[in-house]
């Protein structure tokens, strides 16, 4: 069964989130009192580049098996380290296809608009965790395991043991590119 392992926020612009029991999601804005809540983009290289663009990056999710892949290679990270709201169990992340819709709890949905892509902040976080956060695939094409990016599209309170339903999108499926 998928399960909400954490969640976190963190109202100012830093690499790792702040742990807590709950986070509240905002339809068309993301998690309430966090830094990259709101209709357009929020990240500081993007506002950069254009401060009107969509802000399909609203909630961050990470897969808790990452962890355990990278305590494997000798790097400890815990929930919300990696800047991620809500840090899944038990649901392939990665493979899901754009447009899934997850249910978090009682009455919360986001939708999947992608994949995060690592940034070099994640080396100055741990020395060699970019590099262990990428990989490849057997045709030699790039995959980024750092989570996924979604938008609130209903309101609601998550919480550490929530449950987590999946909706995939009508088919064909469209898979998940960084965003």
């Amino acid at each position: 069964m998928a399960t909400v392992l954490a969640v976190a926020q963190r109202h100012g612009h830093h690499f790792s989130k702040t742990p807590t029991l709950s986070i509240r999601l905002l339809a068309g804005l993301g998690v309430g009192g966090d830094a990259h809540m709101g209709e357009t983009v929020k990240h500081r290289s993007r506002v950069q580049r254009d401060p009107t663009q969509p802000n399909l990056r609203q909630v961050h999710l990470i897969h808790a098996e990452l962890f355990d892949e990278l305590r494997a290679r000798g790097f400890v990270v815990q929930p919300a380290e990696l800047g991620e709201n809500v840090t899944t169990a038990g649901i392939d992340l990665l493979g899901l296809p754009t447009g899934t819709r997850l249910r978090l709890g009682d009455s919360a949905v986001i939708e999947v608009t992608g994949l995060r892509n690592p940034c070099i902040q994640i080396d100055a976080f741990q020395k060699g965790l970019m590099a262990a956060t990428l990989d490849k695939d057997a045709g030699g094409h790039l995959i980024r395991k750092a989570g996924v990016m979604a938008i609130v599209l209903a309101d609601g309170c998550v919480r550490p043991g929530d449950a987590i339903a999946v909706e995939l999108p009508a088919e064909p499926h469209r898979k998940l590119v960084a965003v």
